[in-house]
């Protein structure tokens, strides 16, 4: 009777354990799950309405640039320049936009082995002077060793400028920190 009583007591604890694993088990996948239709639910890309015309936002309706001197869909702007302009960066290559051709979302591996997203083959960054929703203070700026402008829903780079910007085109001073290098 010893071995049936405590053969009673190991088969109730194992027991315990497995309903204690499904039980973690399915809300781990109640958790995956609900993450997943959240991050689903929500634009990486979008399109708002601006003085520069229809452009690419971010999901806070933050101005999305491209970097002229980008090629073959591939960033150059790191270091200093990506502390001025933040890379538009995914956790994989599915990317969600909003009133955008999904044809046009892409992906490109970053150096650094983050991924970055793209439009139309842009790489997309953000510009930390662009503090509140449809700023565009970026547009037309030469620095970090090229020229930064937004981009159409159509994919197209805008390269006009809103009349309300008067330091579109120009560098700024000596020490103003809007990140002269790029590259590693």
């Amino acid at each position: 009777m010893g071995t049936d009583h405590y053969g009673r007591r190991g088969h109730s604890r194992i027991r315990r354990g497995v309903i204690a694993v499904a039980i973690a088990a399915a809300l781990a996948t109640a958790a995956a799950a609900t993450h997943a239709s959240a991050a689903g639910s929500s634009a990486q890309v979008k399109v708002a309405s601006t003085s520069l015309g229809r452009i690419v936002v971010d999901a806070h309706n933050h101005t999305l640039y491209m970097f002229a001197i980008d090629k073959n869909g591939k960033s150059a702007c790191y270091g200093s320049c990506a502390a001025y302009w933040p890379p538009l960066l995914a956790t994989s290559t599915h990317v969600v936009g909003s009133g955008v051709k999904q044809s046009l979302l892409g992906t490109t591996m970053r150096k650094d082995g983050k991924r970055q997203i793209t439009f139309a083959h842009h790489p997309l960054y953000r510009y930390v002077a662009d503090t509140k929703p449809g700023q565009t203070k970026g547009q037309g700026l030469n620095v970090s060793g090229g020229l930064w402008w937004v981009v159409s829903p159509t994919g197209a780079v805008i390269k006009k400028t809103a009349s309300t910007q008067s330091t579109t085109t120009t560098t700024p001073a000596a020490g103003g920190g809007y990140g002269g290098g790029y590259g590693p």
